[in-house]
Parts: structure tokens; C-alpha cells; sequence
């Protein structure tokens, strides 16, 4: 396991894992974060709202579309599972923690999107490419709300624990810094 991060660095914080991402619940539990996740059918935008809902305060969304594409058996249906499942998340708990109304200051947030790796599949690529593309317009859309967007597309060989340790690090106040950008844990530099 890498240990990069302090011990209690996520204190404080609520982080909402969507998919199986048990890795990432892992690393930010032992960091000090509250873990919570979204349940159901993820393609139901009026359930989605309502379990988002009543998580109360999220700060930190992450969604596991790797393992939306997977679970779908890849292919198209594995793309479009991947993103229209992540956007409605997405769209749910943005609405419902970090955009205030008319005049209210925005109190913010961050989503990390995880890719699944290039080589899972047909297609597993195209969802890297929507996924970053999302972290890139919508860092922009909502920057007036303090949302942080960012992606996580994997290289061939890049572990499990790479992967709970960068998104544990853009989870932290570290992470402040960066939004409408892709990581590629795994790459050789």
C-alpha cells in the first residue's frame, strides 16, 4: 500500500463513492474521511435526487466509472452506462450540496471521475476521453460554485493502490489545486 498521505488529512470530510471504487473507500476511511455512497439504479434521475438527498453534506464525490463499464460488459453499453450514469450523479449531488440559490455564496465541492483503464475493453478508451472531457467543460461551467472536477484514467499496469492513493490526494485540501485535468496514474515519465 502506498502511504504518501498524513494520517487524518481527511478528517472533516465526507466523501461519496459511487460504484465499486473499494479501494478508494478504503484508503480515505484509513485517512479520516466519512465514506458514504449513492445506492439503486444510478439511470433513475428522481431516485438518484433522492438518495443524494439524504446523504446530507457531501464534499468530495467520486465516481467509479470503470466499474459501471465493466458491470455493463463493456462495448457501447458499457460507455453509455459508464457516463449517463456518472452525469446523473453527478448532476444530483452538485444541485443538491454546492450550488446555492440566487445570491447565496456557493459553498463547493469536488468530483474525481475514475476511468477505467484504456486497455478493459472496446470502448474503455471513449470513456476516458468523455470523462475528461466532462472534468474539462464542467470545471468551467461551475467554477462560480467552487466545484473542483477531475479525471482519472489509468494506465495499463497501474494498481489499485496508485489509484485510492491519487484520488485520496485530490480529496485533501492538496487537491484544491487542480480542476478540468487528467492524471494517468501508472505512466512512465
Amino acid at each position: 500500500m502506498l502511504d504518501v498521505l498524513r494520517p487524518g488529512v481527511l478528517d472533516d470530510l465526507t466523501l461519496c463513492v459511487v460504484g465499486d471504487g473499494a479501494g478508494e473507500r478504503e484508503r480515505a476511511a484509513a485517512l479520516g474521511a466519512r465514506v458514504v455512497t449513492v445506492d439503486g439504479d444510478l439511470a433513475d434521475e428522481d431516485a438518484v435526487s433522492v438518495a443524494v438527498g439524504a446523504l446530507g453534506r457531501i464534499d468530495v464525490l467520486v465516481v467509479d466509472a470503470a466499474s459501471a463499464f465493466v458491470a455493463a460488459g463493456g462495448g457501447m453499453a458499457g460507455l453509455r452506462r459508464a457516463v449517463d450514469d456518472g452525469w446523473n450523479v453527478v448532476r444530483a449531488v452538485v444541485n443538491a450540496s454546492w450550488v446555492t440559490e440566487e445570491g447565496g455564496t456557493p459553498s463547493g465541492g469536488k468530483v474525481v471521475f475514475l476511468a477505467p483503464a484504456a486497455d478493459a475493453g472496446e470502448h474503455a478508451n471513449a470513456v476516458g476521453a468523455a470523462l475528461e472531457n466532462a472534468a474539462r467543460t464542467l470545471s468551467v461551467e461551475w467554477a462560480r460554485f467552487g466545484v473542483r472536477i477531475t479525471a482519472v484514467r489509468p494506465r495499463e499496469g497501474a494498481s489499485d493502490d496508485e489509484r485510492a492513493e491519487l484520488v485520496a490526494f485530490l480529496a485533501s485540501p492538496a487537491g484544491d489545486y487542480f480542476t478540468g485535468c487528467s492524471f494517468y496514474p501508472g505512466a512512465a515519465l
